[in-house]
């Protein structure tokens, strides 16, 4: 992929992070692509649903319903920060060949052991990403916190 397109789904990412920030939440975005469409689209929405897992990944996931191994094979998850332990195991279970991370500044995931495992990840350490994340956790660490689980 060439890095506009990358840019253009990073883009829509930031629109579910902003999305998510809109409702009260973290404002984490991420959307799945395959074959240059979304096919899913989500926001970190563990406040708003009072949920243990609906990170941005997990609810685009779950949005994008149920696919085939063949579309997952095919795919690139665009999130806009860099995703956890739980996040990046869906990313192997569905076979998921790459992921675009918007800021790996904030949080860290364990990205090293997604390309171990053959993922390919793309770093973008996109300004408006670093930036949004980094003004929430200043004002609420403690919301922060329980998202990463401290």
């Amino acid at each position: 992929m060439t890095d506009s397109i990358d840019q253009r789904f990073m883009a829509e990412a930031i629109d579910e992070a902003r999305r998510g920030l809109a409702e009260g939440g973290i404002p984490i975005g991420a959307v799945l692509v395959i074959d240059d469409k979304i096919v899913g689209r989500g926001h970190n929405q563990r406040i708003q649903k009072n949920s243990a897992i609906l990170h941005a990944e997990m609810d685009c996931l779950e949005n994008a319903g149920r696919l085939s191994a063949d579309q997952y094979r095919r795919a690139t998850l665009y999130s806009t920060l860099s995703p956890c332990d739980m996040c990046s195991g869906a990313i192997l279970l569905y076979g998921i060949p790459r992921v675009v991370v918007g800021e790996d500044v904030n949080f860290r995931g364990p990205a090293e052991y997604l390309r171990s495992r053959g993922v390919e990840v793309t770093l973008l350490q996109d300004a408006r990403c670093i930036d949004m994340m980094r003004e929430f956790i200043e004002q609420h660490p403690d919301l922060w916190n329980e998202d990463i689980g401290e």
